[in-house]
């Protein structure tokens, strides 16, 4: 079976020379949850950037079978779903519903059928109750839980996280990851954070200096590469 994602040598330098990513190459597969570790400035968030062309560098990307390039890009971001680290950027409607609902309006659905996809999202993220309120006024892990149902209505096949547990208190990061473990989609999570990373992900893959320098468990890198670069609880 083809991977969802499949990337080839690609290469990105910043307009102010930085040479971001040195020639990264990265699969994943179906039903797939995969950690991305490594220092802050080591090409992880650069990377997933490319994955639904908010940055296009040099090599080959393709998600679901299609290079990811300006014709493809409608549906590609129709299925890689992006949920940033700051939740409140991606929270900006009167209600939680609108919120939610934005999605699948923007993507063409009727009201009545972004409000069904709306309504059913947050059941699955546990935010049913909250359709009412008003984003600003929910706590860090509500905003979360509402930030992935906003995603989730849109009804994507791969999950993108940036640093999903900054802001989160240690009982918020287990209900994160045990909501996230019990999603169908594939998922690819960028993080610091190793006990939510070894929760959720059967593999990780560690970026230095704009590398892949090594794939493995997520205990087997730590292991290998010590705790040095994995001590935040973001």
């Amino acid at each position: 079976m083809a991977p969802l994602v499949e990337v080839r040598n690609l290469r990105y330098r910043y307009e102010d020379g930085t040479c971001a990513l040195r020639g990264v190459d990265f699969r994943l597969e179906e039903s797939e949850a995969v950690a991305l570790l490594g220092a802050n400035g080591s090409g992880k968030t650069t990377f997933v950037m490319h994955l639904n062309g908010l940055l296009a560098g040099e090599g080959d990307v393709e998600v679901c079978g299609l290079a990811v390039n300006k014709e493809n890009l409608p549906t590609i971001r129709r299925k890689v779903g992006m949920v940033f680290q700051d939740s409140e950027s991606q929270l900006f409607m009167p209600t939680v519903l609108e919120d939610v609902a934005f999605g699948p309006l923007n993507r063409g659905a009727s009201p009545a059928e972004a409000v069904k996809r709306a309504t059913a999202a947050l059941a699955t993220t546990g935010m049913a109750a909250a359709a009412g309120r008003a984003p600003y006024h929910l706590s860090a892990g509500e905003k979360k839980r509402v930030a992935i149902a906003g995603i989730l209505a849109t009804d994507p096949e791969i999950l993108v996280l940036d640093e999903p547990t900054t802001f989160l208190d240690p009982p918020g990061q287990c209900a994160l990851a045990e909501l996230l473990s019990g999603l169908p989609q594939a998922k690819i999570v960028v993080t610091h954070n190793i006990r939510f990373a070894q929760a959720l992900c059967t593999r990780a893959v560690f970026f230095q200096a704009g590398r892949i320098a090594a794939e493995g468990s997520v205990a087997g890198l730590v292991t290998r590469f010590g705790w040095d670069f994995a001590l935040s609880r973001k």
